[in-house]
């Protein structure tokens, strides 16, 4: 099999080309999930319909980097998926169990893997902005579960999640 030039570009991601969204979950309205999600291959279980992915064959498995401030990361949730996080930049906590009771600190390029239907989140524990890497099995890795205190959390910052996993905003009664 011959892949084109052509071909290959859409198959490539640049990161300086990549799109973000600062509201790619529902946390990312309460201060400390503050971050911003790239989609790179695939949509992942991205919950803001309006970032594409880069790269959208996703055969397999998808790949999203997350960049967030010291202190900042992923609330708790779960997905039907195997998620990997591998820290591009930094020092990253990954935090796993029904209440987040568990946690490992990964430096550059480590990596950790979460098995499917455990609750799991990660902060950011450098000293400066960085990148941890996500990759999530499957080509379509399904919806995002989140800790009931997240969602109450989330309601409050104005954002909701639809049936279909996406989020959206309440609208005031």
């Amino acid at each position: 099999m011959s892949v084109m030039p052509e071909e290959m570009a859409e198959r490539t991601a640049r990161f300086k080309e990549l799109n973000y969204s600062v509201e790619g979950y529902l946390d990312t309205r309460i201060p400390e999930h503050k971050r911003n999600t790239y989609n790179v291959i695939g949509r992942g279980v991205t919950e803001d319909t309006n970032l594409k992915p880069a790269i959208t064959d996703a055969q397999d498995f998808n790949i999203t980097y997350i960049g967030a401030d010291p202190g900042c990361g992923a609330a708790l949730h779960d997905h039907p998926t195997v998620e990997v996080f591998i820290a591009m930049t930094g020092k990253w906590a990954v935090i796993w169990g029904d209440q987040g009771e568990y946690e490992t600190i990964i430096d550059q390029f480590d990596v950790v893997s979460v098995p499917p239907g455990v609750m799991r989140g990660f902060r950011n524990e450098g000293d400066e902005h960085g990148f941890i890497m996500a990759i999530l099995g499957g080509s379509d890795s399904g919806h995002v579960d989140w800790a009931s205190n997240v969602v109450d959390q989330a309601e409050k910052t104005g954002l909701r999640l639809n049936e279909d996993g996406s989020i959206s905003e309440i609208t005031p009664a």
